[in-house]
C-alpha cells in the first residue's frame, strides 16, 4: 500500500480492524486498543507497506510464517537494515517463535531478566527477554508473556511497524531525557553512540556550517565516560533519569578534568582542583559533561562575546545575539548539541538566553542550589540552574542539583523545602484554577514583545488560569533605583575564587589579570571599575544589600498575598533580540528575581514577526519551584511554542 493511499481507505480499513476484538491483547495489555490503532494507521501510511497485507476482512486472520518473515524483512529493508531473517516454513507464528525470529536482527545490550511463568521451554526465554525489553512484543503482564498464542495479521503489522521504527537511526535533534532513556533501555541506543551523535553535530554546526561558536572546549574523555556508563547500565542498571545523559556546562562551572575559563584568555589553562558542587551532583547522577560553553566574559553582559572564543551566534538568526551571559549554553542546547545545559544567573543570565533561544530555564531560589565552584559575579544575587528544551528536562536536572552543601551556607535554607521529585509536578492540567498576576510595570513599550505576551495571556486563560491584570509592585520606583551588586562584590568574591584554585593558580588577584590585558577590550572598563572598589564597608553597598533586598521581597510577597496569586508573569526581556555588535538591554523584569532571590521559570511564549523567540517568566514565592514548574509545564504542553532552529536541522 503506497503513500498516496486515500485517507478514507485507511479509515475504512482501520474501522473494520478495530471491530475485531480483542485486537491488541496479543501484543500488550494496558491501553492496547488506543496504542495499536495509532500504530496500524502509521503502518498503513508507509511507502513500504505491502498492498492488501491487511484489509477490512483479514485483520484477525492468523499470519503464516512466510507472510510474517517477508513483512519483517520488508520493514527492515525500508529502515536500511540489510540482513534478512532466516526461518523454517511453518503454518503459524506464535509469540515465542516471533521472538526468536526478531532476535536475529535485534541487539539489546541491557535485556531484562523477566519472570514469565507461562514460558514452558527455557530455550525461548533469552529471545523473549530481548524482544520484550526492546518493546517489539511485550508481555501481557510481569508474569505472563502469552506463550503459544498465535499472531494475527494485525499483530504482525504492528510488530513490523515497531521493527521499522526500532531500526531507524536515533535522531538526537530535540531528543528529551525520557526519549533517550527509553531508547537506551530498549537497546536502540547506547550512551557512547549518543555522545558521538552530539559531537558530530558540534563539528557540523558549531565548528563548521553556520559556525555558531557556542562551544569553548569538548571533553576529551566524553566517549570513554559514556562507555563506562554503558557498562554500568548493563551490569547494574540505570542510576536514574540522567544516567548516560550528555550535558553542556557554561564555562564558569568548575570542572577538575577541564579548564574553567570564565570566557577569558587569562584563564585558558586554569584547571580547578575539584568540581563545582552542582557538577559533582550531576556526575553522581550519571550525567556526562560533554563540553564547556562560551559565555559573555566573566558573565558581564547579554551578548555572549569573550576573548577566549569570540562571539556566539543565535541559531535562529546568525545576525542576532544569543543572549547572555549563558549564551553559549543557550545556543548549544537550542541546536541540540547536548540533551541539557547548565547556566548561571545574576541578572538574567539563565533567563535571557533561554528566552532568546526558545528554551526553558530555571533560576532557582537562592539557597536551593549550591554556588560553590561557580565563578562568582555577585553572590548576593548569583545562582546556577538548568537550561533545557523542555520543562520536564529542566525539572530532571533540578532534581539532581539541589540540596544542602556545607560550602554554601545559603543552602541550609533548602532543608525541608525540596520535594521528593520536581517531576511529580509535571501536570498538563496545572493551569486550571491557578491565579496569575500580570506585572505590566515591566512590560515595556515594544509592540512585538507585547503582542506575543497578549497571545500568551489568552493561552493561559484557555488553559484554565485566572489572570489578574496590572498588579502593582509596591515601592517599585524605589526598588528600581538600586543598582546591581555585581559592580560591588565581583572584585572581592572573584579574588576569593582565585584562591580556591590553589598554589598553581595562574593569577592571584583581579589586578594581576587586568595587568595582562588577556581579556576582551569591551570589558576593560568594567574590570577596572570593579577593581577600584575599595571596600564592602561602604554605606551605599550596605543600603543595597539591606534595603533593596527587603523592599523587593516584601513587595513581591505583598503583591501576591493581596491578590491571592500563585505566580506572576511578564516578558523575560522587554526588548527584542539585537543584531551582533548591538547594545542588548532587556528592561527591568529580571530585577524581580535577582533582587529578591526568588525563583523564576522561563518558557517559550511565541515568536516576533521576524521569527525570533520570545520568552515568558513565571516568578513566585521562595521555594515555589514545584508550583512554577506545574504552571510552566501546563502552558508548554498546551501551546508547544518550542521550534527547532532551521539552521541546525
Amino acid at each position: 500500500m503506497k503513500k498516496k493511499i486515500m485517507m478514507r481507505t485507511i479509515s475504512s480499513v482501520l474501522t473494520s480492524i478495530l471491530m475485531l476484538a480483542p485486537l491488541a491483547t496479543p501484543i500488550h495489555a494496558a491501553n492496547a486498543t488506543t496504542s495499536q490503532s495509532t500504530e496500524i494507521t502509521s503502518f498503513l501510511a508507509q511507502d513500504w507497506t505491502p498492498k492488501d497485507f491487511i484489509t477490512s476482512s483479514n485483520g484477525k486472520s492468523v499470519v503464516t510464517s512466510t507472510e510474517f518473515v517477508n513483512l519483517l524483512n520488508t520493514a527492515a529493508d525500508a529502515a536500511g537494515y540489510d540482513q534478512d531473517i532466516a526461518y523454517k516454513s511453518g503454518d503459524v507464528v506464535t509469540r515465542e517463535t516471533a521472538a526468536v525470529l526478531l532476535d536475529q536482527i535485534i541487539d539489546v545490550p541491557y535485556s531484562q531478566n523477566l519472570a514469565y511463568n507461562d514460558v514452558k521451554s527455557s530455550s525461548y526465554l533469552p529471545s523473549i527477554e530481548v524482544i520484550s525489553t526492546s518493546g517489539l512484543i511485550k508481555g501481557f503482564s510481569d508474569s505472563r508473556y502469552g506463550y503459544e498464542q498465535t499472531l494475527t495479521k494485525t499483530d504482525a503489522a504492528v510488530i513490523a511497524y515497531r521493527l521499522y521504527q526500532y531500526l531507524q537511526p536515533f535522531n538526537p535533534v530535540e531528543a528529551s531525557i525520557t526519549s533517550i532513556q527509553s531508547a537506551m533501555e530498549t537497546g536502540r541506543l547506547t550512551s557512547e553512540e549518543l555522545v558521538q551523535l552530539y559531537l558530530d553535530r558540534i563539528e557540523q554546526y558549531d565548528d563548521n556550517g553556520p559556525k555558531l561558536n557556542s562551544i569553548i572546549k569538548v571533553n576529551d574523555q566524553a566517549i570513554s565516560l559514556a562507555k563506562e556508563l554503558d557498562a554500568e547500565r548493563s551490569d547494574q542498571g540505570s542510576r536514574g533519569p540522567l544516567h548516560g545523559i550528555p550535558i553542556i556546562l557554561k564555562d564558569n562551572f568548575d570542572t577538575a578534568d577541564m579548564p574553567t575559563t570564565g570566557g577569558s584568555l587569562a584563564l585558558k589553562d586554569s584547571v580547578p582542583a575539584d568540581d563545582a558542587y552542582q557538577v559533582k551532583k550531576l556526575r553522581e547522577a550519571g550525567a556526562i559533561i560533554l563540553a564547556k560553553a562560551n559565555l559573555h566574559e566573566f558573565a558581564f553582559g547579554y551578548t555572549t562575546t569573550s576573548s577566549i572564543s569570540g562571539q556566539t551566534l543565535n541559531p535562529y538568526n546568525l545576525t542576532r545575539v544569543p543572549g547572555g551571559s549563558s549564551g553559549g549554553t543557550g545556543a548549544s542546547i537550542a541546536a541540540s548539541f547536548a540533551t541539557v545545559g547548565m547556566g548561571s544567573d545574576t541578572g538574567g543570565s539563565i533567563r535571557v538566553p533561554s528566552s532568546f533561544n526558545n528554551l526553558v530555564g530555571i533560576r532557582p531560589t537562592i539557597g536551593l542550589s549550591s554556588r560553590d565552584g561557580i565563578m562568582p559575579l555577585a553572590l548576593t544575587q548569583d545562582t546556577g540552574g538548568p537550561i533545557a528544551r523542555t520543562v520536564a528536562d529542566a525539572a530532571a536536572v533540578l532534581d539532581a542539583t539541589v540540596g544542602y552543601d556545607p560550602n554554601d551556607v545559603t543552602t541550609a535554607s533548602s532543608i525541608g523545602n525540596i520535594p521528593d521529585s520536581y517531576l511529580d509536578y509535571l501536570d498538563s492540567e496545572g493551569l486550571k484554577g491557578a491565579r496569575i498576576g500580570i506585572v505590566r510595570d515591566v512590560f515595556g513599550t515594544d509592540s512585538e514583545i507585547n503582542t506575543v505576551m497578549t497571545n500568551a495571556i489568552q493561552e493561559l486563560k484557555q488553559g484554565g488560569a485566572t489572570l489578574i491584570d496590572n498588579v502593582s509592585i509596591p515601592n517599585f520606583t524605589q526598588i528600581n533605583s538600586f543598582g546591581s551588586l555585581s559592580a560591588w562584590e565581583f572584585k572581592f568574591q572573584f579574588n576569593d575564587y582565585l584562591t580556591t584554585l590553589g598554589d598553581n593558580r595562574p593569577y592571584s588577584t583581579l589586578s594581576d589579570i587586568i595587568t595582562t590585558g588577556l581579556f576582551d577590550p569591551s570589558i576593560a572598563q568594567q574590570l577596572k571599575d570593579r577593581n577600584n572598589i575599595g571596600s564592602l564597608e561602604d554605606e551605599t553597598y550596605k543600603d543595597i544589600v539591606l534595603y533593596r533586598t527587603r523592599l523587593a521581597q516584601q513587595a513581591i510577597l505583598k503583591m501576591m498575598a493581596d491578590n491571592d496569586l500563585d505566580a506572576l508573569i511578564f516578558p523575560t526581556s522587554a526588548k527584542q533580540i539585537v543584531k551582533i555588535d548591538g547594545d542588548q538591554t532587556i528592561g527591568d523584569g529580571f530585577k524581580l528575581s535577582s533582587f529578591t532571590g526568588y525563583p523564576t521559570v522561563t518558557v517559550p511564549a511565541g515568536f516576533t514577526t521576524d521569527n525570533m523567540p520570545v520568552g515568558m517568566d513565571f516568578i513566585g514565592r521562595p521555594f515555589s519551584e514545584p508550583t512554577l514548574i506545574k504552571l510552566a509545564y501546563s502552558f508548554e504542553q498546551s501551546t508547544q511554542h518550542r521550534r527547532t532552529p532551521v539552521l541546525t536541522p
